[in-house]
């Protein structure tokens, strides 16, 4: 029962209505690793959108927002003269949720924000550089996702993949894929070695290519523990598919209670006061509950 940091849809957002949360000294524009971003930002624009959560004090129909992550590029971005930006709303305003849930840009991130600047004439040159790599590196991450199912793709989006997974991705059939990517999901492995184990186990009718896959290079204790993982995870599946009801009934109760106290005024003043971490995660949890709650009665 897991929810996403972030909104599933990022949001254009004008630079006089974010506001730091900590202070940019007056010299960092000197320094290389400023100039290393602002020299990215005009030749590419921005590659990682910024970190920010809605400020609850301002009113919905004109809100401001807190920057969680993105300092130096908000910096760089109001050096270049822009004013606005594109950034990912977080539903949590602790700043540390925001390095627990993404550190980097996904692969597929990376991809998208490529094909954009492509889509802008942008040359391949230019981007190369921007992202300290070579141009044929750029090619090949044109076409990162060329013949991955769209279904693989959303369940991947915010991964941190190894990009050389999505070329075995690409040797499978459609639903073969979407089962692979259940399973890296499932092991939280997202790598070469574990993608290729997967298609070594693949059943010929399931592949693009029905001849008989390369023996997987790993070694028989990688295989072993593959199966191992492989049925622990469909006996937790089948433990979690014969409680979940059961479960869900408890927590939407728990979650009652939890409303009830959280309503009492003087018991939320106290815990946003005393204990504002243990407060975020409360309400985090109990978000979770409803939304499974209404996943459920939907199905």
């Amino acid at each position: 029962m897991t929810t996403s940091g972030f909104e599933e849809q990022t949001l254009v957002v004008p630079l006089a209505k974010i506001f730091p949360t900590r202070t940019v000294s007056r010299n960092i524009r000197d320094t290389t690793k400023f100039k290393t971003i602002l020299a990215s930002i005009e030749d590419v624009g921005i590659i990682e959108p910024l970190a920010v959560f809605r400020d609850k004090r301002e009113p919905e129909d004109d809100p401001s927002y807190i920057l969680l992550d993105g300092h130096l590029r908000l910096e760089a971005l109001k050096a270049l003269g822009a004013t606005e930006t594109v950034c990912l709303v977080s539903i949590d305003d602790e700043g540390f949720t925001y390095n627990r849930q993404i550190n980097r840009i996904s692969s597929i991130q990376e991809h998208r924000m490529i094909l954009k600047a492509l889509e802008k004439k942008v040359p391949m040159e230019r981007i190369a550089k921007a992202l300290s790599v070579n141009v044929e590196r750029i090619r090949l991450r044109q076409h990162l996702l060329d013949g991955i199912a769209p279904e693989v793709i959303d369940l991947l989006k915010d991964r941190m993949v190894a990009r050389g997974v999505f070329p075995v991705l690409r040797k499978m059939k459609s639903m073969r894929q979407i089962e692979a990517a259940e399973m890296m999901i499932s092991a939280n492995r997202f790598t070469v070695t574990y993608a290729t184990m997967i298609l070594s186990a693949t059943r010929p009718e399931m592949l693009l290519d029905p001849k008989k896959p390369k023996q997987v290079m790993a070694s028989p204790e990688d295989i072993a523990r593959m199966e191992r993982e492989m049925e622990k995870l469909y006996q937790d599946y089948r433990m979690v598919q014969d409680t979940l009801g059961e479960t869900t009934l408890v927590l939407v109760v728990a979650k009652g209670y939890l409303s009830r106290l959280m309503r009492n005024e003087a018991i939320s003043s106290y815990l946003v006061s005393h204990y504002p971490d243990l407060t975020n995660e409360i309400r985090n949890v109990m978000d979770a509950v409803g939304t499974d709650a209404r996943a459920m009665q939907r199905e």
